[in-house]
């Protein structure tokens, strides 16, 4: 297990780059498995969700070549379908739950597709319902056996479809539109999850040779392909980085500049921050932090109590409700963080009470944060990551309070976060890594 020992209380200052996006790079680089073309994608992150994930495909037969930090060249031109049945892909897959999204690309290239149970962060249910109904609407047939725990479709003439999806699943999204593209015929998906990942995404097919209308809204149209080509691929920054340094840059009253945000794609991001009364300017695509001595939660026109929630794009994503409400502990005010999707990510918030913070769990999905309006640190303690979010969020508490703190399980952070020790501390963090 490893450990970050942080002494807090220091301000920052300087200038960050966010790394690639973690979420887009899992949808991605299981694409490239939808051609024998070489398919390069740039902007990659260097964390560990995204580095098992292409460890998992390698094993399947797919050729990666590292050009350079950041870089990748894959060509899947001789997958081995066969590695599926082996306990190690089912050990390497069931670490990962981006791991599910090589199923619609299996399916339509090959004719069938196997995924265990998937795993990744313990932040309450996260059905898979959504993704194997819409391959079954394209004709595939559908097997869960509960003995192993796997997942299994076959197909071999997937045929377009209306599908209205049952919740606007991104990774579910994904799955279903990768397999479509290679169907016969139309399909059309309502409800389609519409964040700037599957807008990348779709322009990511389309340039490999796909047919799909209405991207970037929740309507979509693809008219069926025979096969697809190779292309290049950028990834976008990290919406969820460029949100956490907001929070970090607010909370140790650092003077940060956040560079190259792609602000254009960050939807409500900068709003919310600012609701909470955090000062920062936009600079053509950077964002830049003011030192906030003082900050001040907003309320509604009526006077009512600020709620910050989470909803599907382009509402608040929820990967960014924990550092809301840290960043809040140490504003003027009061928030409600109503955290809809998932019933276990509040519950890191112990931590934060032991740290002197005022916040009462009103339930599973909901937190009232009563601003310390820096008048009482938080101060420093031993605890655990539990999830990449939280774990980057004590970060946050951390860094702030007077006092060391210990953080064990950082491998959680490292999931998700490139580097994290590093670069916070070329800004001035004292986080050291045990």
């Amino acid at each position: 297990m490893t450990t970050f020992r942080i002494n807090g209380g220091t301000q920052l200052s300087g200038s960050i780059e966010p790394q690639g996006a973690k979420n887009e790079a899992l949808q991605i680089i299981c694409c490239v498995l939808l051609t024998a073309d070489p398919v390069t994608i740039t902007n990659i992150p260097d964390i560990r969700d995204v580095n098992k994930l292409i460890e998992l495909i390698n094993s399947m037969g797919v050729k990666v070549t590292r050009n350079g930090p950041g870089s990748v060249t894959f060509q899947a031109d001789e997958v081995n379908l066969e590695y599926l049945e082996t306990t190690e892909f089912q050990d390497k897959a069931s670490s990962l739950r981006g791991s599910v999204m090589i199923v619609g690309p299996l399916l339509a290239r090959f004719g069938t597709a196997r995924i265990p149970k998937p795993g990744g962060d313990k932040i309450g249910r996260r059905r898979l319902d959504t993704h194997f109904v819409g391959l079954e609407k394209l004709g595939a047939t559908f097997d869960y056996d509960p003995n192993t725990q796997f997942y299994q479709v076959r197909g071999k003439h997937l045929k377009g479809c209306y599908h209205l999806l049952d919740e606007a699943s991104v990774t579910g999204t994904a799955n279903i539109l990768m397999a479509a593209v290679l169907a016969e015929g139309t399909t059309t998906l309502y409800n389609a999850a519409c964040e700037p990942y599957l807008q990348q995404l779709s322009a990511m097919l389309i340039r490999m040779g796909a047919k799909i209308d209405g991207h970037g809204s929740n309507l979509l149209r693809i008219t069926g392909v025979k096969e697809l080509h190779g292309t290049e691929h950028r990834m976008l920054p990290d919406m969820i980085e460029i949100g956490s340094f907001i929070g970090m840059a607010a909370i140790t009253n650092s003077d940060i500049t956040i560079t190259n945000c792609r602000v254009d794609m960050l939807g409500q991001i900068p709003d919310v921050f600012a609701k909470l009364g955090i000062q920062m300017e936009i600079i053509g695509d950077d964002i830049r932090v003011f030192g906030n001595e003082r900050y001040e939660i907003s309320s509604f026109i009526d006077g009512s109590t600020l709620t910050v929630s989470d909803a599907p794009w382009p509402g608040f994503t929820p990967d960014l409700l924990s550092i809301i409400l840290v960043t809040a502990t140490q504003a003027k005010g009061t928030v409600l963080v109503h955290q809809k999707m998932f019933e276990s990510r509040l519950f890191f918030v112990d931590k934060l009470i032991d740290m002197g913070a005022q916040i009462i769990l009103c339930d599973p999905h909901r937190a009232t944060v009563i601003g310390l309006d820096r008048q009482i640190p938080l101060k420093g303690i031993r605890m655990t990551s539990p999830d990449i979010r939280a774990g980057v969020s004590l970060l946050l508490a951390a860094m702030s309070a007077e006092g060391t703190s210990i953080i064990d399980n950082v491998e959680q952070i490292d999931r998700g976060y490139q580097h994290i020790d590093k670069r916070l501390n070329a800004l001035g963090a004292k986080i050291e890594r045990l």
